[in-house]
């Protein structure tokens, strides 16, 4: 995809409202924002740290990680738009208080469209340097108020995902000797192990991460650490994604020896399209993520709100066991793969915002 001379037929084709590139040479701060949409609300989603290889590796990143905040938002029935930034990574950069807040001025600059929060690389510690220089913020620690890391919600929502994937296809939800894969664990990956451990599961992971790998083992002793190539082709009945996304493409999906895919990563399907139907063809069910992994928007929104309680963002949370299972209802009945038959729910809530608003 030739991203840099062919922008505006891009965010065309993926329906984007607005592409902010910020720059500041003092502090080196490197970074783009992407406001998908904002029919239902203020666009929001998490800033990323990653080291890209290219710029247009980093915009063709934040331009599908946006897009997909916005069906996330509109699924989950929260009012929010979809957006996102990355940070491109910089080794002889200091990421600082003072790059931050530069950072948090940006931020502030777009005047409320677009929130920010935590994403891969980044930890309530920099929302705190943020939240200096913007009110824009979700995700703050609790002691300025905020509802803190996100994850666990994020963990809970693909936990429950699992379970409605689980009884899709056994007709019951229990998870008790259920092998399960886990890829990737970070935040979420560690508390998406604690329900399936205290469930029962049979659980192996893999990580790049060697610490991470410590932490969990050292929890628990019968969890099987398998290599990072190596665990998205386990024989299991659950492969569940919670890395960086792509991994379901046309080179692994035949290789896959698993029953249902579920897990937290951002956009696990290379291509939603052709890769949706390979995995629907091969009889495996596959959760979509941006549903799934919606816990943690769903706690920075009502964070958002001014009114946060954990008890209102699991009223949020729970329905999604719910709507897992309609969407496989639907993918069956309208002969699609369920990445778009969520797509489909999900375009349909803001067609109809927005005819609303314009009859208004």
């Amino acid at each position: 995809m030739e991203l840099t001379s062919n922008l505006f037929s891009i965010l065309d084709e993926m329906e984007h409202e607005q592409i902010v590139h910020c720059f500041d040479k003092e502090t080196g701060l490197r970074a783009i924002i992407a406001i998908h949409n904002t029919v239902l609300g203020p666009s929001l989603g998490g800033t990323r740290v990653w080291k890209y290889s290219n710029e247009a590796d980093a915009l063709q990143d934040v331009l599908r990680l946006s897009r997909g905040m916005t069906f996330k938002s509109s699924i989950s029935g929260i009012n929010l738009g979809g957006g996102k930034a990355v940070i491109l990574a910089d080794d002889n950069v200091k990421r600082d208080e003072r790059y931050w807040r530069k950072y948090g001025e940006f931020v502030n600059s777009l005047g409320g469209r677009y929130i920010t929060a935590e994403d891969v690389g980044t930890s309530t510690k920099e929302i705190e340097y943020i939240f200096k220089e913007t009110k824009h913020v979700a995700g703050k620690p609790f002691h300025l108020g905020g509802s803190g890391d996100p994850s666990p919600f994020t963990a809970y929502g693909v936990y429950v995902s699992m379970k409605a994937s689980w009884k899709k296809l056994t007709g019951n939800d229990s998870l008790s000797g259920v092998k399960v894969a886990v890829q990737g664990t970070g935040h979420v990956g560690q508390f998406l192990i604690d329900h399936l451990m205290s469930e029962q599961a049979i659980v192996s992971i893999a990580d790049i991460n060697q610490a991470n790998l410590e932490l969990v083992t050292s929890k628990y002793s019968t969890i099987q650490v398998v290599a990072p190539n190596d665990i998205a082709t386990s024989d299991v009945d659950v492969y569940s994604p919670c890395a960086l996304g792509a991994t379901l493409n046309a080179s692994s999906i035949p290789l896959l020896k698993c029953k249902v895919v579920c897990g937290a990563a951002n956009n696990q399907l290379k291509d939603e399209v052709a890769d949706g139907d390979s995995i629907m063809q091969r009889g495996i069910l596959y959760a979509p993520d941006f549903l799934i992994n919606a816990g943690g928007v769903i706690n920075c929104y009502i964070e958002a709100t001014g009114e946060y309680s954990k008890k209102k963002t699991m009223h949020f949370i729970e329905p999604i066991y719910n709507k897992v299972i309609e969407i496989f209802n639907k993918s069956e009945k309208d002969h699609i793969n369920t990445q778009l038959a969520a797509m489909a729910i999900a375009k349909d809530r803001i067609k109809q915002a927005k005819s609303k608003s314009m009859a208004n």
